[in-house]
């Protein structure tokens, strides 16, 4: 996905910066990730408190491979719902910031 897409896609929230990273990019707000891009689907971060809230929604957790078992890693597709939707969009960019905000070391 080019980065002026992800742009777009993340305007609700004001200025994001875009960097590579694993084969993969990191979107960032105020210097904070909160999100990946990986083979072309966005993932937004999520936590103990709003993971629930993906997961009803149909979102799917990522789990990639790791050395010798897959890892789950805090980040959730988008749910299919949202994808159209610019306002709903807006929301599930909303959890993926206030997660990132909570969970920042």
């Amino acid at each position: 996905m080019d980065n002026e897409r992800i742009r777009e896609m993340f305007d609700s929230l004001g200025e994001v910066a875009i960097k590579r990273m694993f084969g993969g990019k990191g979107i960032y707000h105020q210097g904070i990730i909160l999100a990946l891009e990986v083979s072309g689907e966005i993932l937004l971060k999520a936590d103990a408190e709003s993971a629930p809230r993906f997961a009803a929604a149909g979102a799917s957790q990522w789990i990639p491979d790791g050395k010798t078992k897959p890892v789950a890693m805090p980040y959730w597709s988008i749910p299919e719902a949202a994808q159209d939707d610019p306002e709903d969009l807006a929301t599930w960019i909303g959890l993926a910031w206030e997660a990132a905000l909570r969970t920042r070391k």
